[in-house]
């Protein structure tokens, strides 16, 4: 199973993945995950969290939120190297955060499957935490595996990176393991790709990654293609700063926003995660 080439920044991260890849293969073989995801803490569903939410979420919030863990990206360079994931995830949770997404790519955005390992431990017993995603560039079984085994109640899959075939192949294991994806599409045709391979979690990125270029109308277009009655939750991700951002985005019927760098920036997680959400008594404008 390998991704395809996509002329954009995600064929130099698959290609530092696949060596860092080799090297997880011989440090966990796949039977040590084995081990690992029969003691794993039991699946909070992403959907379920990303409709009904929280009982910790503010009163009245418009919009879910998944969180992210983000130390860097290969377009904005560091925002935090010395960011703790425990901490930030411990403000998210407090914040209302229905969800946290962990990055575990370590060259491009300088995260680790320990940030997912820490972050999960901590919030082992808690029956009202937040869903747990591996922001991860997958195109492996075994990065699959790896995801459940570390802690994820869900992963993200990119249909730009996939073929089809990877795509359905990966979303039935993810499935076979008790979690559910997050899959992500840039344009129409991948937006059809997700809905004819069955995604029900769609996260729609507002930035082209072949120019880097952020559009909110790319949400707005692409949401229109999911029926209200179909089922399928969405996500709008990338380029979403303020708290305008979110009401636009909630207009065209998102049921829940990502977003990492703002919050990351923001010095105020609390207050900027609920203004994201839309919550009454938030502020009006967030920061970052």
């Amino acid at each position: 199973m390998t991704a395809r080439t996509t002329g954009t920044i995600l064929d130099r991260i698959v290609a530092d993945r696949r060596l860092r890849l080799a090297e997880d293969r011989r440090a966990r073989p796949e039977v040590d995950l084995h081990a690992r995801i029969a003691e794993a803490p039991p699946i909070v569903g992403l959907a379920s969290r990303l409709r009904a939410g929280r009982a910790a979420a503010p009163a009245g919030a418009r919009l879910r939120l998944v969180a992210e863990i983000k130390r860097a990206s290969p377009s904005k360079g560091v925002f935090d190297a010395d960011l703790d994931a425990v901490a930030q995830a411990g403000d998210y949770a407090r914040a209302g955060a229905a969800a946290i997404s962990v990055l575990t790519e370590p060259d491009h955005f300088k995260g680790g499957i320990e940030d997912l390992a820490a972050v999960s431990a901590t919030f082992r017993t808690d029956r009202d935490r937040p869903a747990l995603l591996r922001k991860e560039f997958i195109f492996n079984p075994y990065q699959v595996l790896e995801a459940r085994a570390f802690g994820a109640d869900a992963l993200l899959l990119i249909v730009m990176m996939l073929e089809p075939d990877a795509l359905r192949d990966l979303l039935a294991q993810t499935r076979d393991l008790g979690m559910e994806a997050l899959v992500e599409v840039h344009d129409e045709a991948e937006m059809s790709a997700a809905l004819g391979a069955g995604a029900t979690v769609i996260g729609v990125n507002n930035r082209d990654l072949r120019t880097f270029q952020e559009d909110l109308g790319t949400f707005e277009r692409l949401a229109s293609m999911a029926a209200p009655d179909s089922g399928v939750t969405l996500v709008a991700e990338s380029a979403i700063r303020s708290r305008e951002d979110a009401r636009r985005m909630a207009d065209a019927g998102a049921h829940a926003l990502l977003v990492g760098e703002a919050l990351v920036r923001s010095g105020a997680v609390v207050e900027t995660a609920r203004s994201f959400m839309l919550a009454p008594d938030a502020p009006r404008e967030a920061s970052g």
